[in-house]
């Protein structure tokens, strides 16, 4: 044999040893990473890659056992995430490194350690044993500076609150209603005059009232209920619009606010009301001391 012929087959055999030894995979079609990371390609993209400090906006659902547990399809709104040092060898901030924008893979990932690590979990499901793992499905559609994400949310956020304030404009206008607002927005039109003097700050209010969307969607009343709803006036117990418009009104009165956004639960969905809704509240001045 040439001496050229001894030195390949020697390099070849050394690949060999070498592939055997290192780190295999238990899961078919992934590859590891040698961190305890298993994973699998399933799409590539053609941005840039994810470093840490990125702020991503990502799809993803984890399961075990092909149980999904969580998809951010259950969220109201897209899901984004800063990528940042891994909390344990072999997480998913490690798998968030290995991808480009518009990649999709999956990963899979020491359950016990997400609970504890990631999740904070004070308990640990049952079902979670030392050896069980989370199969993670990713797609990062997006990634972005910190301060070019607030900046992105702060315009959404005007944006949202120029078409709620033109939605408001419009239904008291379609709707007849030319009550002079105060300098907050705040409108109010007294359907039942009351007698004596108003309420003042810290007095306990009882007050029934029912809310309203503006389509007409009641989401909550105390007349449904049978049993007025007692505050401390201005101690910001209630929304803006409430503290405001409860003290123009006088004893037995009844009336409705009109109320903007701003003076309600603004950018926050709460409950059934969604984010940058104005609020109709029919109410009455039940008594105060």
């Amino acid at each position: 044999m040439k001496k050229t012929n001894v030195l390949v087959a020697v390099c070849l055999l050394l690949a060999a040893v070498a592939t055997s030894c290192g780190p295999k995979s238990p899961f078919p079609g992934y590859k590891p990473t040698g961190t305890g990371l298993y994973y699998k390609q399933i799409k590539a993209g053609q941005g840039e890659q994810i470093k840490d400090g990125d702020v991503i906006k990502v799809r993803l659902a984890y399961y075990i056992n092909d149980s999904m547990l969580y998809h951010t399809d259950m969220l109201p709104e897209a899901a984004y995430d800063m990528v940042h040092e891994s909390l344990f060898q072999g997480d998913l901030y490690e798998g968030f490194r290995m991808m480009h924008v518009g990649d999709s893979m999956s990963f899979m990932i020491n359950a016990d350690s997400v609970f504890n690590k990631q999740f904070h979990a004070p308990v640990i499901p049952d079902f979670v044993t030392p050896d069980a793992f989370m199969r993670w499905e990713v797609t990062v559609d997006q990634a972005m500076t910190e301060d070019e994400f607030h900046a992105m949310k702060e315009a959404e956020a005007a944006a949202a609150q120029q078409a709620s304030k033109e939605a408001f404009d419009a239904y008291l206008a379609e709707n007849g209603i030319d009550a002079t607002p105060t300098e907050t927005g705040l409108v109010y039109v007294c359907t039942k005059p009351g007698k004596g003097p108003k309420p003042t700050q810290n007095q306990m209010v009882k007050v029934h009232y029912t809310g309203k969307l503006l389509d007409g969607t009641v989401f909550d009343s105390s007349v449904d209920r049978g049993e007025p709803f007692e505050f401390q006036l201005g101690t910001h117990a209630v929304i803006p619009g409430w503290d405001e418009g409860i003290a123009l009104m006088s004893k037995g009165e009844k009336g409705v606010l009109y109320i903007p956004s701003q003076l309600a639960y603004g950018a926050r969905k709460t409950g059934p009301i969604p984010a940058h809704s104005n609020l109709i509240f029919e109410v009455e001045l039940v008594d105060f001391k």
